[in-house]
């Protein structure tokens, strides 16, 4: 069997929105909402978080477990070494990549992704990044434990170390990579926190959609429609670029 390991980075260090893993969204920390989608996959064997050894991270470690979720502990700059280390430990064969700051994450979006992944063509990495077509903050990236490791052993520059898959995505010759995209252009919608503008549309969504339980992407998306004013909010923010 095909064990598929969830593997969720975060850390309290934010440049731009320090904290804002733990900040609380509607009674509960944002990485628990995280979690909580991330575990509504159908596809998710295991869900582990992986954070830092450093003290400020004993927070997380605290949430994750209070929520009943293991923690795997690594190194802050070196993101490639803990997830490996997270996926060793579980014992993946498969590692579905998501990060912390995405309490919008669609947990039916991250099945579809799996799902073509598994569907039969033997891919090393799959995403719904490559193409940009939904929204951000919907990310899900789905690669072979076996990939990972090449990674490992064989990615040098630092932002293949601190993004974990550019080595995979950036080889296609040695690497089958495969690309999941929605049949429109999506990608103007800006779904993750890293600033105070993302926390105060993140925060409008929830005031609107949330009643307790989740709410999906295409809800989302019907909001942002009615409510143009919404996606105002944060349309001038800039996403980081690889290696800042």
């Amino acid at each position: 069997m095909t064990k598929k390991v969830v593997i969720m980075q975060a850390r309290m260090g934010s440049t731009r929105l320090p904290g804002k893993v733990l900040k609380t969204l509607h009674g509960k920390s944002v990485l628990a909402h995280g979690i909580e989608r991330c575990l509504a996959m159908k596809h998710a064997d295991v869900v582990v978080i992986a954070t830092t050894d450093g003290p400020e991270d004993d927070l997380i470690v605290q949430e994750a477990e209070r929520l009943g979720v293991p923690c795997f502990r690594g190194s802050e700059r070196d993101v490639l070494s803990r997830y490996y280390g997270a996926a060793r430990a579980h014992g993946a064969d498969v590692v579905i990549r998501v990060t912390s700051d995405c309490p919008l994450l669609d947990h039916a979006v991250a099945d579809d992704v799996v799902e073509r992944f598994l569907a039969g063509v033997s891919y090393d990495y799959l995403s719904n990044t490559l193409e940009r077509s939904f929204p951000r903050g919907l990310d899900t990236e789905v690669f072979t434990m076996e990939a990972l490791a090449t990674t490992m052993q064989e990615a040098e520059q630092e932002f293949e170390r601190e993004h974990v898959t550019p080595f995979l995505y950036r080889n296609s010759e040695r690497f089958h990579v495969g690309s999941y995209a929605w049949s429109q252009d999506l990608s103007r919608y800006r779904w993750t926190l890293d600033t105070q503008e993302d926390w105060e549309l993140i925060s409008a969504v929830y005031d609107r959609l949330y009643e307790g339980k989740l709410f999906g992407w295409r809800e989302v998306l019907a909001l942002m429609e009615r409510e143009p004013e919404l996606t105002a909010i944060n349309a001038h923010v800039e996403q980081k670029k690889l290696g800042e």
